[in-house]
């Protein structure tokens, strides 16, 4: 079996359980259902992004995070909403959508200074809490800024947590790429590994009886 391209969710997904992510998204025999959360989070990236890159007024609902967008668009350099990054398997920048893409990353707002050789990379978060939070998601698409734009030397990135008013906050110089894409492939070549030898073990966690779809695992607790 191949490999599909990968991204930092689906290799999360994959640590987190190899048999669900099995079911889930190699089978796809679970089609993931949009709960009212997902669909409140979809609707404010959609507020942040047209806010910031075509002036389009913020809607009522979401007028508690215009404070810290304007912050954001106080920063000098060009704003790139949504941007889609692809790379190959040699780590070379492709489209998102290019046959021979091999990582997949989207990051809510990069600001790009060429003059100055940084970006800041910022992902929106509408969880109500920091607990969870994954500063690894930064690294990945810092990296990955690195290779689209070989200008930049430095990266501020962060995961604004908009609901929560908290700001988790990373930097990044592009001389520590090649140790940070060394740890990336290890964990990714794990996750290669299961698909070169078709085997998915389940990796039992206290979600399983109540928040996991694969019923026909043995470790769930609804079979």
């Amino acid at each position: 079996m191949s490999i599909a391209s990968w991204s930092f969710s689906r290799l999360k997904n994959f640590e987190t359980c190899p048999k669900q992510f099995y079911h889930v998204s190699v089978l796809k025999e679970h089609p993931v259902v949009e709960t009212d959360a997902m669909l409140y989070g979809t609707a404010m990236h959609k507020a942040a992004e047209d806010y910031i890159g075509s002036d389009v007024p913020i809607p009522p609902q979401f007028d508690y995070v215009k404070d810290a967008l304007d912050e954001l668009k106080e920063i000098r350099g060009v704003k790139l909403c949504e941007q889609k990054l692809g790379l190959t398997e040699d780590l070379k920048p492709c489209g998102f959508f290019d046959k021979n893409v091999w990582f997949r990353g989207i990051v809510d707002l990069v600001i790009v200074d060429v003059l100055a050789e940084r970006a800041w990379i910022v992902d929106y978060k509408t969880g109500k809490s920091t607990r969870y939070a994954d500063k690894g998601q930064l690294e990945l698409m810092a990296l990955s800024v690195f290779k689209k734009f070989p200008e930049i030397k430095y990266i501020d990135a962060s995961l604004l947590f908009v609901v929560a008013e908290e700001l988790i906050e990373e930097s990044y110089h592009v001389d520590n790429s090649f140790a940070m894409w060394a740890k990336w492939l290890r964990r990714y070549g794990k996750m290669r590994d299961a698909y070169t030898n078709d085997v998915w073990n389940p990796r039992p966690s206290g979600l399983c009886r109540h928040h996991c779809p694969v019923v026909e695992c043995s470790h769930n607790g609804r079979n």
